[in-house]
């Protein structure tokens, strides 16, 4: 899932203009399942030398071989494009046949809910790919009629895993002789030894995702299962007081007037954060498996290796995106060959040997070392029921409100109470609409 991403605005002004030309040429005269479709447009936003960018290369390359008259209308979007425009894109004649998308409530769950998402239920039981779903990882891809995951119709199909752990510069820590920590106190340990030195240790993107993401890992190490399904499904009301968000707010604070956290990192794109980490300029970065095959293809001045959050034994994460049949789409039947093709072995394999973590591949196929350890991590994760999502799916729009509301705790414009007022707000709110 490494997301490519530009700029909101200059996203939206691209896409706006994508639309209009689209709309003005005409989207073609495709049946409405596309049995006699000759193009299938396929939107993704991974990177070409991530894990999934290479394998869903390689399953166009499949797909063309088994489809020779359909030509593929590959385009890259970024991650925010998408983000942003989704129910204008899905709602217009320009949709595309297939795309990749967020999983989640305000994403996934949103959009089927106003029915822009084709209900993929049939197809998933008839290719059998509900079977190559555990349970957990199928969580994100069903969702009821007010668009809450874990239950009803499936909408969208994941063929890979995520997770979020901890980066680290092996070079940097035998340097100043740090071990791995296996606690939190021992993590904050190392920092401060990195502190003492005058190295700020955490790579961070305050500007997108990638800083809510250790605010919720805090969180999560007071949490337990209940307290997710609590957050994440509504199985019960949440005190955004309460001991785990207070919690990991405060302390996130704390590690930013410690100076394990740089202030200017408010302003940084996850993707200057991932750069800055392989150039050496920060010894440890906390983000997901998506960056995995990426780092394996281009750090080569240092050893590195990754460790889950210390103590912790939850973890943001679930199965990857979703790959999503717009309600839309001319080209439906092509889209579901596609998505079947990225499920079988050949794919699944090179997904796993490219630092991705696939859900059907062959174990004896793996032949990396450090791809089998990402992937016996991630099924020791998955396994213990580890998996509790990620901090702004529970609410539409409530991405951009987490990512507002860390950066304030960043550049120290806001309390930790003030921060959790501001993110308890929409979250109420959406649970009023829904009636809850």
């Amino acid at each position: 899932m490494f997301r490519s991403r530009a700029g909101v605005v200059a996203g939206a002004m691209l896409l706006a203009t994508s639309l209009a030309m689209t709309a003005c040429s005409g989207s073609g005269s495709d049946s409405d399942e596309g049995s006699d479709a000759k193009t299938l447009t396929l939107w993704h936003y991974e990177g070409p030398t991530s894990a999934m960018g290479v394998a869903w290369n390689k399953a166009i390359e499949l797909f063309k071989a088994k489809h020779p008259g359909v030509e593929v209308k590959f385009e890259e979007k970024s991650f925010e494009q998408i983000q942003q425009n989704a129910q204008m894109i899905l709602n217009s004649d320009s949709a595309p046949d297939i795309l990749e998308y967020n999983k989640g409530n305000a994403t996934a769950g949103l959009l089927s809910k106003q029915g822009l998402l084709t209900d993929l239920s049939d197809e998933a039981s008839k290719r059998g790919w509900d079977k190559k779903l555990s349970s957990s990882l199928a969580t994100t891809a069903k969702y009821d009629e007010d668009g809450i995951m874990g239950s009803g119709k499936t909408y969208g199909i994941p063929n890979y895993g995520e997770f979020v752990e901890v980066y680290y510069n092996q070079d940097m820590f035998k340097k100043y002789n740090l071990q791995v920590p296996t606690t939190l106190d021992d993590f904050t340990k190392v920092m401060d030894a990195f502190k003492a030195k005058g190295i700020t240790p955490l790579s961070v993107g305050g500007a997108e995702y990638p800083a809510q993401q250790i605010f919720y890992e805090l969180a999560l190490s007071k949490a337990d299962r209940s307290w997710v399904n609590d957050y994440q499904l509504y199985k019960n009301k949440v005190d955004f007081h309460d001991a785990q968000l207070t919690y990991g707010a405060q302390t996130f604070a704390d590690w930013v007037s410690k100076g394990y956290i740089a202030k200017n990192s408010a302003g940084i794109k996850a993707e200057d954060m991932g750069v800055a980490w392989e150039q050496g300029k920060f010894p440890i970065m906390i983000s997901g498996s998506w960056w995995y095959g990426r780092f394996a293809s281009e750090v080569k001045n240092f050893q590195w290796g990754t460790f889950l959050f210390p103590g912790n034994k939850l973890h943001p994460g679930s199965s990857g995106n979703l790959w999503v049949v717009p309600e839309k789409s001319k080209a439906k039947s092509l889209a579901y060959d596609f998505i079947d093709i990225t499920m079988q072995p050949e794919v699944q394999n090179l997904l796993g040997n490219s630092g991705g973590l696939p859900i059907a591949a062959d174990p004896a196929a793996i032949t990396d070392p450090k791809n089998k350890e990402l992937i016996e991590t991630f099924n020791k994760v998955s396994s213990e029921d580890g998996l509790a999502f990620y901090p702004d799916w529970p609410a539409p729009g409530y991405y951009d409100v987490m990512v507002g509301g860390v950066q304030s705790l960043i550049n120290g414009s806001k309390t930790p109470a003030a921060f959790l007022d501001e993110v308890a707000k929409p979250y109420n709110e959406n649970l009023a609409d829904l009636g809850k």
